[in-house]
């Protein structure tokens, strides 16, 4: 059986503007399917989002749940649209409220919308709930960007015990691209509500972008560091977990390289916190 691969990223082109994650997010599932694996790719439906153009259309029998963020209902959409020439689709989790803006990941100032924590959040758990519903199961699940932080948390915590995801296998890349703002004061007490007790959320004490990183790192079976500019601090809390890490692959070698990495940590014990 081919091993599955499911990737979770905060953008990717062509829906969004070409970026360090974008473009990675586009062409890696590419590349990994093309060397013989299964892959979904999953990204938030933004506002600037052109539907048309890209020819989105909701998928009726995934939409219709209610996804509840600190205690208030959120209808979850989903939408699917394809990347012809990669022979790809790509899964968009939407919600009026939280993703019917204008908007991408920051105001016009540049700076992170205070329902950040709830965005990502509701992205989180979409997905995992999306992916349940497929009856999908993937052997991997590949994190990129700060928006799909809380995905290792929720994975190896909330839905260790579901037959699901018990042996999935969390892989989160890290790159350069962060934020200066806090994160709402409130976020551990929300994801408390979800029932993962706030010790687990320690390195969100500090509510910045660092902590929100070392908390997917925390719960990741296997860590990639895409950039040189990533922060040393925070390379440093990544080669302290102990953790597989691959260094970014060059173009030509990433479909061979992020497989055999894949294989790795599949045929590996890994055991995170």
């Amino acid at each position: 059986m081919k091993k599955r691969i499911l990737f979770v990223t905060q953008e990717i082109t062509p829906f969004l503007p070409e970026t360090e994650i974008s473009i990675t997010s586009r062409n890696l599932p590419q590349k990994i399917q093309e060397n013989g694996k299964e892959i979904r790719v999953f990204i938030p439906r933004y506002g600037c989002v052109n539907e048309r153009r890209h020819q989105l259309h909701e998928v009726i029998r995934l939409s219709g749940m209610n996804l509840v963020i600190d205690d208030h209902d959120h209808p979850l959409i989903i939408k699917v649209a394809s990347i012809p020439q990669a022979r790809m689709q790509v899964y968009f989790i939407d919600n009026e409220e939280f993703f019917k803006r204008k908007a991408f990941l920051t105001d016009a100032k540049g700076k992170i919308f205070k329902d950040s924590d709830e965005r990502a959040l509701f992205f989180t758990k979409g997905v995992i709930e999306t992916a349940k519903k497929l009856g999908w199961k993937p052997d991997i699940i590949h994190c990129h960007g700060w928006m799909s932080a809380f995905v290792p948390l929720y994975i190896k915590k909330l839905y260790a015990d579901d037959p699901h995801f018990k042996d999935t296998k969390v892989i989160f890349t890290v790159y350069d691209k962060g934020f200066k703002e806090n994160f709402n004061k409130k976020v551990v007490s929300k994801i408390a509500f979800d029932g993962i007790d706030k010790e687990d959320c320690e390195p969100l004490n500090t509510l910045n972008y660092k902590g929100l990183i070392k908390l997917a790192v925390k719960y990741s079976d296997a860590v990639v560091i895409n950039s040189d500019a990533v922060d040393d601090e925070l390379v440093q809390f990544i080669k302290n977990t102990g953790v597989p890490i691959l260094d970014k692959p060059d173009e030509d070698n990433m479909g061979k390289e992020y497989s055999g990495f894949y294989d790795k940590i599949l045929e590996s014990n890994t055991v995170t916190s």
